[in-house]
């Protein structure tokens, strides 16, 4: 049989009504801990000789579930489910790296990555380059004797360039590296990279995977089942799992990704439109306008731009900030993915860790904005941005 398209598999991939009960929805199992008959089936259970779950740190069949359906919607072997991106990031990293490895990285970062990647070289001997990532000699020069893993954010936030993945699997299969995408911003809905040959896939699961900003959760995919089973340990004893109640949330957010992304895609081309004609707005970046640098990139790899923009007024912070404060219909807030629209002034707030030299360089200036467009209508998101930018 043909498999499902992945709209079909969002709502039904490995859940079979009539296992439990005809219930429609899949149950909740909001235990911590499970029952054994008898102590030799503990035993093997600890074991690891039985496949009977043993505690919710280690395996929840909600939390299962929404891990195999992540797994088929990235085209992986297996997922991992975490209590938070970051916890995604810093598990990832961890399980696959050491004291005296290095890391190449696109240039732009989140914060929270970056501040880890600077926790990690301090604390830990574990060091990193950031890299343009334009070309193969780009990463090799930017890469180590002892570079083993690849880290990309695409498109990068906040400044929405886009990293050609087909560039950085080339050069990473040939010097044996491993390469790890951060998918958040475009879900598995609009970008798979481990069909362009990645190996990892993170997401910050709060965002498009949830898309009610009721949730905080990471999502890690594998290409191989042992990429998953290294990282397995690293997470049952660094402890960053998801609770069941979030995975049920997240089963519940991803059977209408594909509706929300759709509408996230058409209200923010809309939006960029709109931008790039006031005379307020310095420069717009939006990968699916036709004016992005990478707008040949985005479209190779991406099903449609998704709802991130950023852009840059004339001014400077004061005048940035100040935009934000005369909006009433859109929320000044981090996290994007929402229904709602949200912004956000990253060089004070979601990259304030990034030192200012370098989040120059990332090409984070103080009269940068980043708009999550959202789901309302689009006439009354332009109507709220055309009044606060006056």
């Amino acid at each position: 049989m043909k498999r499902p398209n992945l709209e079909t598999l969002l709502i039904h991939h490995g859940y079979e009504a009539k296992e439990y009960g005809g219930s429609l929805t899949p149950p909740l199992f909001q235990t911590s801990t499970y029952t054994f008959e008898t102590a030799k089936q503990g035993e093997l259970s600890f074991r690891g000789e039985s496949n009977q779950y043993i505690y919710s740190r280690l395996g929840n069949p909600t939390v299962q579930l929404l891990e195999e359906r992540m797994a088929v919607l990235e085209g992986g072997a297996d997922a991992l489910a975490f209590g938070s991106g970051m916890a995604a990031v810093s598990t990832v990293l961890l399980s696959l790296l050491k004291t005296g490895d290095h890391i190449v990285c696109s240039k732009g970062l989140y914060g929270c990555t970056y501040g880890l990647l600077e926790m990690l070289q301090e604390r830990f001997g574990i060091t990193h380059t950031l890299c343009d990532m334009k070309s193969e000699n780009d990463l090799l020069h930017a890469s180590t004797l002892n570079t083993k893993v690849v880290f990309v954010e695409t498109p990068i936030n906040p400044t929405m360039q886009i990293i050609d993945l087909q560039i950085v699997v080339s050069a990473a299969k040939k010097q044996g590296w491993i390469t790890v995408v951060d998918n958040t911003f475009c879900s598995p809905y609009l970008q798979n990279p481990l069909a362009l040959g990645c190996d990892v896939v993170l997401h910050s699961a709060t965002k498009y995977i949830c898309g009610h900003g009721d949730v905080v959760a990471g999502i890690a995919v594998c290409k191989t089942a042992a990429l998953a089973e290294c990282m397995r340990p690293m997470r049952k004893d660094t402890g960053g799992i998801m609770s069941p109640f979030d995975a049920w949330l997240l089963l519940r957010g991803l059977k209408t990704l594909a509706v929300r992304m759709d509408r996230h895609s058409a209200n923010a081309i809309k939006v960029a439109t709109f931008l790039k004609e006031h005379p307020a707005v310095e420069n717009v970046y939006y990968p699916f306008s036709t004016d992005h640098p990478d707008y040949h990139i985005a479209t190779k790899q991406m099903k449609q731009g998704a709802g991130v923009i950023s852009f840059t007024i004339h001014g400077d912070m004061e005048k940035a900030q100040a935009v934000m404060d005369r909006l009433e219909l859109i929320s000044i807030a981090v996290s994007l993915g929402d229904a709602e629209t949200l912004i956000q002034h990253p060089a004070t707030m979601t990259h304030a860790v990034v030192p200012k030299t370098i989040r120059e360089q990332m090409g984070i200036h103080d009269n940068l904005l980043r708009l999550s467009v959202g789901l309302e209508a689009c006439e009354d998101i332009v109507k709220d941005l055309e009044k606060a930018l006056g």
